[in-house]
Parts: C-alpha cells; structure tokens; sequence
C-alpha cells in the first residue's frame, strides 16, 4: 500500500469554501479512480491561515499514476484551486504503508 500526501495551505476566511470545494468535487475525484483505497482531509489553522493535507490510499503506483499521471511525484490540480491556495506546491510525497491500524473498529468505536 502507498500513501499520498499532498500539502495546500488558504487565508482562513477561504478555508471553509476551499473544505467545501474538497468534499464535493476532489474526493469524490479520487475515490473514483481504480485502486484507491480511502482518502483524508486534515487541516489547521495557523495564524490567519489553514493548512491542508491530503492522504490518500493506493494499492499500488500504477493505481497513483490512474489519478496524477505517468510522473506520480507531480501534484495534481484542479482549475479551481487558483482561486484558494496561495501557492501551488509543485511535489507530493509518498509513503511506502509497512503496517496500519484502523482508527475505528468500523462501528464507531475507537480500539482498545
């Protein structure tokens, strides 16, 4: 399994339009592609802005480059992007996954 992490930070009176904007049209986006396997929002309000990060699932890089492209490293962007983040990172970083615990135990309740 790989992770995918991707890094955006808006002025935090964007923040809330920019979360909106993730939940109805990027999500959706990478869930669709073969071989995701879940994706996360994190943010953080830092000062008068909010970091972003993406995590993303994948059971392999071939499933990646089915969402970014034949150079996975690259980030992808989305046309509406511009308009929230006050850069456009170029980069992503990706994790080999050696062992994982689900924060839940899928009714809700968190592990022992």
């Amino acid at each position: 399994m790989i992770l995918r992490m991707w890094h955006g930070m808006t002025k935090a009176g964007d923040a809330p339009e920019y979360l909106r904007f993730l939940e109805a049209r990027a999500i959706p986006d990478y869930r669709s592609v073969p071989g995701n396997l879940g994706v996360q929002v994190l943010h953080r309000l830092e000062g008068d802005r909010v970091h972003f990060l993406t995590v993303t699932w994948w059971e392999s890089r071939e499933a990646i480059a089915g969402f970014a492209g034949s150079d996975i490293e690259i980030a992808k962007y989305y046309p509406e992007d511009r308009r929230f983040l006050l850069e456009l990172e170029r980069t992503v970083t990706h994790w080999e996954v050696s062992g994982t615990s689900s924060p839940a135990n899928g009714d809700g309740r968190q592990p022992r």
